[in-house]
């Protein structure tokens, strides 16, 4: 009886045993087919962003910026479609959507849109100038009606043609050239940087390289050789 007793106390045990070891199996398992579709995921998810920074690369530099300005064309496109269909003005509507500090931007913006930022070339300098010039000119409609009765068909010069150096300019347009090269000449002063020649100084240089260097270290040493100097000078020096 008592083997028998210890037989059944054993197969009554091994039981939940064995199912908890399947359970413990059944959980390992799940939670690997649970990595393994997050590794496959995963996978997918950088080939797919493989592909997209290969084509990014392959894009224009300024690709983002020029679709920027596409999508705001198609956006303003649309928008006066809108407003034609409903019989408004466009610029009138767009105004009222303009809040006062952006409009305040704007205009402080049109004021420095060609400031002075002194000279840092020749070719900025003269783009800079012919902006100016072109700024102000006023065309007269007067004058050019009359000069194209009195040139008649020269007025418009073929090969053929000789009006070359008939042109005589009038007392306002010599005024007015006169009066931009004195300022020019007045502005071109503020910006130099030349020094000038004083002909009472001492001449301890040989060649303009020399001069800089000696302007240079008197500059810098002048303080600590200025007694030395006076000695040299006075023949005193030890």
């Amino acid at each position: 009886m008592a083997s028998c007793t210890e037989v059944g106390s054993f197969s009554i045990f091994k039981e939940p045993t064995e199912s908890l070891a399947s359970q413990k199996r059944e959980a390992r398992l799940r939670k690997f087919r649970e990595l393994h579709f997050k590794r496959n995921e995963a996978r997918k998810l950088n080939h797919q962003e493989v592909v997209e920074e290969d084509k990014r690369l392959k894009l224009p530099t300024n690709w983002e910026a020029k679709k920027a300005r596409l999508e705001w064309e198609l956006a303003e496109d649309e928008k006066k479609k809108d407003c034609a269909a409903r019989g408004e003005d466009y610029d009138r509507v767009k105004l009222l959507e303009i809040s006062a500090d952006d409009a305040e931007r704007w205009e402080r913006k049109k004021k420095k849109k060609n400031p002075d930022p002194g000279f840092s070339g020749y070719a900025e300098a003269q783009l800079r100038q012919y902006q100016r010039l072109t700024k102000q000119i006023k065309p007269d409609m007067e004058g050019y009606e009359r000069q194209r009765e009195e040139c008649g068909e020269d007025f418009h010069p073929t090969s053929n043609s000789l009006i070359h150096g008939t042109h005589v300019p009038t007392k306002e347009g010599i005024d007015r050239m006169v009066e931009d090269v004195e300022k020019q000449i007045e502005k071109r002063a503020k910006y130099s940087r030349r020094r000038a020649y004083n002909d009472d100084a001492d001449i301890d240089y040989i060649n303009e390289r020399n001069a800089k260097f000696n302007k240079k270290a008197e500059r810098f040493y002048g303080k600590y050789t200025a007694e030395i100097k006076q000695n040299l000078e006075r023949g005193t020096a030890v």
